[in-house]
């Protein structure tokens, strides 16, 4: 897999969306806030559509991005389940633990339990989901989002290794965009807001190279 090539396909794709073209800028910057919106212009691009599609269609972007909402909000209920139980678990030990160090230490190990569970069941997930989402925008079916056996082979077809370490380079670079803006006082926060849509663009398109490199895709 050739991460360097995927990441520069993916900037180009991503600048050639918005840069001068203000307008629709300006509209992507409204749909990240109004954010199905965003996500449903982020279906148009795991279908595949080169160069990066105009925005049309609202009805149908607001539809499929709440779609893909649901289809996140469903993934991540066992860490909402896990939160609710071992972090609400460990915070009512040592709220009613005041002065017992036994319950005060037992909720320190329970919410530290949880957080290394919550950790590992989070990327887990995110393995899976990323196609999950892909699945929906190409199938429109749900179920198919959630067809776990299909996806684990689509991604034994690109290689386990590859698709981590694909993943992982993304998410790198993303989390180092928002530290650089989160240094920056006062305008980093408004610099982020102006260059959200443009770094959707490049994840949807990066994490749809992905999908589309399977030997065999399902």
């Amino acid at each position: 897999m050739d991460y360097g090539s995927m990441l520069g396909n993916s900037f180009e794709y991503a600048k050639e969306a918005v840069m001068g073209k203000w307008v629709k800028w300006i509209l992507l910057i409204i749909c990240s806030i109004i954010f199905p919106l965003i996500m449903g212009y982020m279906m148009e691009i795991y279908r595949g559509k080169a160069p990066a599609p105009e925005l049309e269609n609202w009805g149908k972007l607001f539809i499929d991005g709440v779609k893909l909402f649901i289809v996140e909000l469903i993934y991540a209920i066992p860490l909402i389940l896990v939160a609710l139980i071992f972090f609400g678990g460990s915070i009512a030990l040592m709220a009613g633990g005041q002065g017992s160090d036994a319950l005060m230490g037992a909720g320190i190990g329970m919410m530290l339990l949880g957080l290394i569970i919550f950790i590992i069941l989070a990327i887990a997930i995110g393995l899976i989901a990323v196609f999950g989402g892909i699945r929906l925008a190409r199938t429109d079916s749900f179920g198919e989002a959630f067809n776990i056996s299909a996806i684990m082979a689509h991604i034994g077809s690109i290689g386990w290794l590859d698709y981590i370490i694909a993943l992982i380079i993304v998410y790198v670079v993303v989390g180092v965009i928002n530290i650089v803006l989160g240094m920056i006082p006062f305008i980093g926060w408004l610099i982020f807001l102006l260059i959200m849509p443009a770094i959707s663009i490049f994840v949807a398109r990066y994490v749809t190279q992905i999908y589309d490199s399977a030997s065999a895709p399902a």
